[in-house]
């Protein structure tokens, strides 16, 4: 589950329209909807750190986690940047062993739907209970019902940034008997000094999730769930919600 890897570089650049300040208030919204006293977060999944340092402006104290130490190093350099006092660590979400314990786990932008294996989803949400002493997880997927009710088609994206000219492809494959999408990233890069170019593929896996299944994955691993909602709406989900929060308390 090796991803992130080239694409890392050029990830800031394509996500640049991405409003993180707004997904940082949804965050808070449903922390204090469902949680009580939530200070401390921990971030599975961190990516850049954008979501951190927008809940850090929020009075949280956060801690982000990942497995691609490029994107670790990007997010240490953005927080430096915005002047966020935020810990990064490379790790895998699956076999992270906390060393300390929060008040929510939070995991965003789809990072649990890269679990495209039952233990592996089992696994991340084991290490999410012991990350907290009694509090709530949060996190984001592709929902079943809205991605088999608008299934995924190619997209194209361009995008620079003071060094390159990117153009992406995103090309999905479905897979039926997994539920799972294969997504694969053909992104071409124009350095703007010198014209050189380089093609960089890779492929994200994609799991999207159903509410019964998750809620057996997250009993057995020490939750109750309490709600899951559009991510977009913050409302109720349906056949046009392409992705959902879950929020879910410790038993």
């Amino acid at each position: 589950m090796e991803v992130f890897k080239d694409y890392a570089y050029y990830y800031n650049a394509f996500y640049h329209d991405k409003d993180y300040a707004a997904e940082g208030r949804q965050v808070d919204t449903l922390l204090k909807l469902y949680g009580s006293n939530i200070r401390k977060v921990i971030n599975y999944g961190c990516g850049t750190g954008r979501h951190d340092i927008e809940l850090s402006k929020l009075g949280y104290d956060c801690t982000g986690i990942d497995m691609s130490p490029l994107m670790i190093d990007i997010a240490r350099q953005n927080s430096k940047d915005m002047g966020a006092d935020i810990d990064f660590y490379v790790s895998d979400i699956r076999t992270y062993e906390p060393q300390d314990k929060y008040d929510a786990v939070v995991s965003l932008f789809h990072v649990m739907s890269y679990q495209n294996g039952n233990e592996d989803i089992l696994a991340a949400f084991r290490s999410a209970r012991k990350a907290l002493k009694r509090g709530i997880f949060l996190f984001d997927v592709w929902y079943g019902p809205g991605v088999l009710s608008s299934p995924p088609a190619v997209r194209v994206k361009e995008a620079e940034d003071d060094r390159y000219r990117m153009v992406r492809i995103a090309i999905p494959t479905m897979h039926d008997k997994t539920n799972v999408v294969d997504v694969c990233y053909e992104v071409l890069a124009v350095e703007k000094a010198t014209g050189r170019t380089k093609m960089i593929n890779e492929t994200h896996h994609m799991r999207y999730f159903f509410r019964p299944e998750l809620e057996f994955y997250l009993k057995e691993s020490g939750f109750e769930l309490i709600d899951n909602l559009d991510c977009a709406a913050l409302g109720e989900t349906g056949y046009g919600s392409w992705t959902s929060y879950f929020v879910a308390k410790t038993v």
